[in-house]
């Protein structure tokens, strides 16, 4: 028995999932029993929280949890339950149309300004906001481009090159400076925040912790990596314009070099990737498997809806 003495600390509980599950992962309590995930809020913090505890097991881990704890058969029983409400709650929230030419030329249709969360921060963010933006996102930018490595084993000819393109440059074309999570670090420290690895985990909303379970859910299971697929087009293709919106605003509220760096770096970056994106991964993966058109754009329209219920929640938060 191995002994796991590294990662981010355990997080407060949110509720009676999250305590069942963070006490078994701590040594002193029972894992909770499955159905307990049918009473739960699929959007909400118990939920979200105990699935982001179970699936971090296959990322860092965390401090004084055993190793071997990630393949626990009681626990990934307990994941499934978890998995299945939030997927299901997807499902009927985040349909819209299956038609996936349709899905993806609406994201190239810009939300109207002062509508959206970029547009804010650009016009009228201030440094506390853009620090508590960065609060919620180091949740995933700390751990970008993990998530998606997931899915090149179950991809093929065009779509894994394409993919691994792509990856190539999230971590830092062979250079340990520019690894995206990296240098999202940097702009953490330029905000004066703390760029620990899962510091702050306590402070993740909901919405936060839903956008990266769906990341990890996509991820780990095969039978969803044309979600996946539909998700990485999702951010790729809406994350330029949005990026140069968010430089905007870190250069105009003063925060750092290196925190405009970040999103200039996504400027130009993810202009090149979301040709590579349509024409590669997508246009590689249908012709391999055409079937999973509706999958790419279920991926897509989930990342979304997710998008817009993070949004909606940081704005209320912002101007009340």
């Amino acid at each position: 028995m191995s002994d796991q003495r590294t990662g981010p600390s355990l997080p407060r509980t949110r509720g009676p999932v999250s305590a069942g599950v963070i006490g078994f992962l701590r040594g002193d309590a029972p894992l909770p029993d499955p159905g307990s995930a049918g009473d739960t809020d699929p959007y909400g913090e118990d939920l979200h929280l105990a699935l982001y505890v179970c699936y971090e097991l296959h990322y860092r881990g965390f401090a004084g949890v055993r190793p071997e704890l990630e393949w626990h058969p009681g626990l990934l029983t307990v994941r499934a339950e978890l998995e299945d409400r939030f997927l299901a709650a997807l499902r009927r929230d985040a349909a819209g149309t299956a038609d996936l030419d349709d899905v993806l030329a609406g994201l190239l249709v810009e939300p109207v300004r002062g509508t959206g969360i970029s547009w804010f921060l650009q016009d009228q963010g201030e440094l506390r906001h853009m620090r508590a933006y960065a609060v919620q996102r180091s949740l995933y930018h700390l751990k970008e481009a993990d998530p998606h490595a997931w899915v090149l084993p179950r991809l093929s000819g065009r779509a894994k090159a394409g993919m691994a393109a792509i990856e190539y440059d999230e971590f830092g074309g062979g250079r340990a400076d520019r690894v995206h999570a990296q240098l999202f670090a940097d702009l953490m420290d330029d905000l004066g925040l703390d760029s620990t690895y899962g510091r702050y985990l306590d402070d993740g909303c909901a919405e936060m912790l839903a956008l990266v379970n769906l990341m990890s859910l996509f991820g780990l299971h095969r039978r969803l990596r044309g979600a996946l697929v539909g998700h990485f087009a999702a951010v790729e293709i809406t994350s330029s314009p949005a990026s140069r919106r968010l430089a905007h605003a870190m250069k105009r509220t003063g925060a750092g070099a290196a925190a405009e760096f970040f999103y200039t770096e996504h400027v130009e970056a993810d202009a090149v990737h979301e040709q590579v994106v349509r024409r590669d991964v997508i246009g590689g993966l249908l012709d391999d498997e055409p079937e999973l058109a509706s999958d790419i754009a279920f991926g897509v329209t989930a990342t979304s809806c997710l998008e817009d219920r993070l949004g909606d929640r940081l704005l209320a938060d912002w101007r009340a």
